[in-house]
């Protein structure tokens, strides 16, 4: 969820928080998230952000319905990666398959099949390598990256704790997935226009 973000600081400098703590902190539609027990908050996203994130959205949940594949969840939603290590993170969107939807539950528990990350120029919380080096760490199997400016879908195929393999796909180009196999639409057809 890379947009324009400036990060505030609502805890002393050098403190840290428990998961426990994380889960006290008041319920908000802000971007929060947990970085091995740095509690770090954002600005809400812009509108042409939340417009392509809803449009993808749409487009996954109507996918995954169709084929009774599993559930979608929009951000903010926490996904905890490591309870013991207290990371949490938050992606645009996300995709758990039908066959492991024990680990959804009032948050995810546990890596998602799919995460979905729209890109604006400015990075959001914490920077883009670290986001994509944990999904992978922690078992996602796919990430997707939306590349606003560049109008370009990266798909990242994740294999032993690490990035595998990356495919670019241009607005035009059907979207192929390893997670949702019968997924071809375009970004152009998902969106409608280019965002």
């Amino acid at each position: 969820m890379a947009v324009l973000y400036r990060q505030r600081r609502t805890r002393r400098k050098g403190r840290t928080m428990t998961l426990q703590e994380y889960f006290q902190t008041p319920v908000s539609v802000l971007p929060q998230e947990l970085i091995f027990g740095r509690y770090r908050v954002a600005d809400a996203p812009f509108v042409a952000h939340q417009r392509v994130v809803l449009e993808l959205a749409v487009a996954l949940r109507a996918h995954a319905r169709a084929h009774l594949a599993g559930e979608v969840v929009i951000a903010p939603a926490d996904v905890i990666l490591d309870a013991e290590r207290a990371l949490v993170l938050q992606p645009d969107l996300l995709f758990v398959s039908a066959e492991r939807s024990e680990i959804v539950r009032e948050r995810i528990y546990g890596a998602p099949d799919l995460v979905v990350e729209v890109l604006s120029p400015h990075p959001r919380i914490g920077r883009l390598e670290e986001r994509v080096r944990w999904f992978a760490e922690y078992g996602v199997r796919e990430i997707w990256l939306y590349h606003q400016i560049a109008r370009r879908l990266d798909v990242l195929t994740c294999a032993a704790g690490a990035v595998a393999a990356v495919r670019p796909f241009d607005i035009h180009m059907p979207i192929e997935s390893t997670v949702l196999p019968r997924f071809n639409e375009s970004m152009h057809t998902v969106l409608g226009f280019p965002y």
